[in-house]
């Protein structure tokens, strides 16, 4: 099979069309103890963030750490980013998520873009192994862009989702406003991800404004070119 940073051409088309890549593996073996180290030692109670979490899901600080910043800037991550924004863009924050046993459900919807679609891409790095058994991430394929005369998506409609399976160390890079959603976790068991959202640079001062809020402690000036 072609590796996506080799051959970005082939798969470029597809990313585009579908609005999602999942990459298998994309995390090296030998970082994934350290970056659940990272995660467990960073999570915070509701009330330590600017903005009160929900109780019903781990939630960790995690953006200074050096191993979370270099998995933020894998190729395979950045490559994929720079096919589905299209232009010049920057990590704009990365902090931990985890629902907890018997919560993690989601009705499906969309984060949105910022101003524009396209501008804003998500990420998610599973650091456990993940599948129905733990709530893995419901998406449908190819909802980003809406025709303009197509009714409202129902977000209640599951007919079009697929719950993903894969295993810790794999990447779902994603359009905002790709339809998604977490599910219920039933097992208990863990099912540690990294959330991260790149903006198309245009959208800079914007994020500045609200950083704090997000509790963004991260230097985001660094910026990267589409492939």
């Amino acid at each position: 099979m072609n590796h996506p940073v080799d051959n970005p051409e082939i798969h470029r088309e597809s990313w585009r069309r579908d609005g999602y890549a999942l990459l298998r593996g994309a995390v090296p073996g030998d970082w994934l103890d350290g970056l659940r180290a990272t995660f467990d030692a960073g999570i915070l109670s509701s009330d330590q963030w600017p903005v009160p979490r929900g109780t019903t899901w781990n939630h960790a600080l995690v953006d200074l750490d050096a191993r979370v910043q270099a998995v933020c800037r894998l190729p395979e991550v950045l490559v994929v980013v720079g096919a589905l924004i299209g232009e010049r863009f920057f990590l704009s924050q990365v902090e931990g998520r985890e629902p907890l046993g018997g919560h993690g459900h989601q009705t499906l919807h969309r984060d949105l873009s910022a101003q524009r679609p396209g501008d804003t891409v998500n990420a998610l790095i599973y650091l456990d192994d993940y599948g129905p058994d733990n709530g893995a991430t419901r998406i449908v394929s190819g909802t980003h862009r809406p025709a303009p005369d197509s009714p409202p998506f129902d977000d209640l409609d599951e007919s079009g989702s697929v719950q993903l399976k894969g295993q810790a160390g794999d990447i779902l890079v994603f359009d905002a406003d790709l339809v998604h959603a977490g599910s219920l976790n039933p097992s208990g068991s863990r099912r540690r991800t990294l959330l991260l959202g790149y903006f198309a640079e245009s959208l800079h001062a914007l994020h500045l404004q609200t950083a704090h809020l997000r509790n963004v402690r991260m230097d985001t000036r660094e910026r990267f070119d589409p492939v």
